[in-house]
């Protein structure tokens, strides 16, 4: 059942804790929303990144988003107790452009995202 659309908000309201992070450069708001279990995919200048979200946290702390960083979160679906949000980025560290999936769950009574998986734009890998 399509859940109502107050509940896309708080998934949206959510899911900007990891825009601000990424924009700040600080991983405190993601560490917020990530449960202690989330994964992260994907492939970042061509080695795949994989396993803890943890190395998300490291990246986002060690490069700023960048004074030209933009991002646009939209929530793709919700329904009851699960969510998919598409994070598009771009000019992370005034270079990289992604666009991110997190599948998000509903734990008591908030929504936290669970994985993560992502792909940098072709013409921003650096090799």
């Amino acid at each position: 059942m399509r859940s109502e659309i107050k509940e896309y908000q708080a998934v949206e309201e959510a899911a900007m804790k990891f825009v601000k992070s990424v924009a700040e450069g600080n991983s405190k708001y993601a560490r917020e929303l990530f449960s202690d279990e989330a994964v992260l995919f994907g492939y970042l200048d061509g080695k795949l990144e994989h396993g803890s979200i943890e190395q998300f946290y490291h990246n986002v702390d060690t490069v700023p988003g960048g004074d030209n960083f933009k991002a646009r979160v939209d929530v793709l679906m919700v329904e009851e107790s699960i969510a998919v949000v598409r994070v598009l980025e771009e000019g992370w560290g005034n270079r990289i452009d992604f666009t991110d999936v997190l599948l998000m769950l509903k734990m008591d009574g908030e929504w936290k995202c669970v994985a993560k998986a992502y792909n940098q734009n072709s013409n921003t890998i650096q090799q």
